[in-house]
């Protein structure tokens, strides 16, 4: 086997590793602002100030108030806080999601069926992207929110929110977006979207684990998911951590640095674009989700490819991320985000993806749910493989990347010796 290069990591839809000015910013914060920040005294309204300033930070970068920026633990969370919070001050009524939602919106959809409301899945077509045709009968009565993934983690897949929010306050339905994988790669103004509360995290950016916020837009309001000592301006208890708050100020700080020195593009785009050319001219090798030429349908740092032995036969997508890492490059498959969400019990009216033989899941359990929604057979749904870069990567750190996928291949075929590639 070739030895194990120097590691490189192509996983930054998983996470990313902090930033160092980022680890700089939090040791900061938590040196000189470690109180509770609200405490009156001296040292909690200095750890106030930090938590305030950082806020700022983050609002000014999203284009609202400060006031409309929610701290929260993290992108699941702030799903669950915009779903479940609005919801509370409804009547029951019908929810509308996308059927390439995140886990985490799944379940907090699953959450609200076990409420009492319907959730429908909206088909999306072989990009995976929403069908807007589809989206304008589902807007009516008894549809009372819609909640639709801006960047699709998995395949990449960039959805039409401007259209989506344009028919939503047109039908005076309140909107709400999971835009985690978006923010830091493209501008994202909250001020000038159709969006009434948008959720993002800070360690998809090279931010610190365990924050993200929910923003609402103005007028918006959500009861707490978590009560408490009235932090947050009363929608969400707990005490805030003033360090996490400073690291993900200054991720986002640096995310924007780099899109405004490129014109609003993210720097990644041509890395990506040349990496993907060089793989698509391999045998065997497909890819999922929109084109790339398009840079408003596709997540620019992202690519995600289908990919087969010498016969044709669909390889596991999670032996490739093993045997991969023997080579030294970090990647995902594509079910690996969605393998722990099968056990979420969401029912909706949705266009079945089962064939003649019955449950595709049961068929074949690594089959990815985006990619059974996207139309691709359970085989095929099962050999998905992510790579999604960041600031952190060279040309030089991709250059052995194609000849290792070659060599991964060619292990895994050598120890299934004519075996169909299943994971096991």
């Amino acid at each position: 086997m070739v030895p194990l290069a120097a590691e490189v990591y192509l996983d930054a839809c998983a996470t990313s590793p902090p930033a160092p000015a980022v680890l700089a910013a939090m040791a900061d914060a938590a040196a000189e602002a470690w109180a509770n920040p609200s405490s009156l005294h001296g040292f909690g309204l200095a750890a106030a100030e930090r938590l305030e300033r950082s806020r700022i930070s983050i609002a000014t970068h999203l284009g609202v108030e400060p006031d409309r920026l929610v701290f929260v633990s993290g992108g699941s969370e702030s799903n669950h806080a915009a779903l479940l919070g609005m919801a509370a001050r409804m009547q029951p009524g019908r929810l509308l999601i996308s059927a390439v939602e995140h886990p985490a919106l799944a379940a907090a959809a699953a959450g609200l069926q076990a409420r009492g409301w319907q959730v429908r899945a909206l088909p999306v077509d072989r990009r995976g992207v929403v069908r807007l045709d589809r989206f304008e009968e589902l807007l009516q009565a008894p549809t009372r929110l819609v909640s639709i993934i801006w960047g699709q983690s998995e395949v990449g897949a960039l959805q039409p929110i401007e259209a989506i929010g344009a028919r939503c306050r047109a039908a005076g339905v309140p909107f709400h977006t999971d835009a985690v994988q978006v923010v830091g790669h493209r501008s994202v103004n909250l001020g000038r979207l159709p969006v009434d509360l948008l959720s993002l995290t800070a360690h998809k950016l090279q931010g610190p684990r365990g924050i993200g916020a929910l923003v609402l837009a103005p007028g918006v309001e959500i009861d707490p998911l978590i009560g408490g000592g009235g932090q947050e301006g009363g929608r969400r208890g707990g005490t805030e951590s003033v360090a996490l708050a400073a690291g993900f100020a200054a991720a986002l700080d640096l995310a924007a640095a780099r899109l405004y020195g490129h014109g609003g593009l993210d720097p990644l785009l041509p890395l990506r674009d040349r990496l993907l050319e060089t793989l698509l001219g391999l045998e065997g090798v497909r890819l999922s989700g929109p084109d790339p030429a398009d840079p408003d349908g596709r997540l620019p740092h992202h690519i995600s490819l289908l990919v087969s032995d010498a016969a044709g036969r669909p390889l596991a997508g999670r032996a490739l991320v093993r045997a991969l890492w023997r080579h030294g490059y970090a990647v995902s498959s594509g079910s690996a985000c969605s393998s722990s969400a099968r056990g979420s019990s969401v029912r909706s009216s949705s266009a079945s993806t089962a064939g003649p033989g019955g449950d595709p899941q049961r068929l074949r359990p690594d089959a990815s749910p985006v990619l059974l929604a996207m139309g691709y057979s359970p085989e095929e749904a099962a050999s998905g493989l992510r790579l999604s870069l960041g600031p952190w990567l060279c040309e030089a750190d991709l250059e052995g990347f194609p000849a290792a996928l070659q060599q991964a291949r060619a292990d895994l075929a050598a120890v299934s010796a004519g075996g169909d590639g299943r994971d096991g």
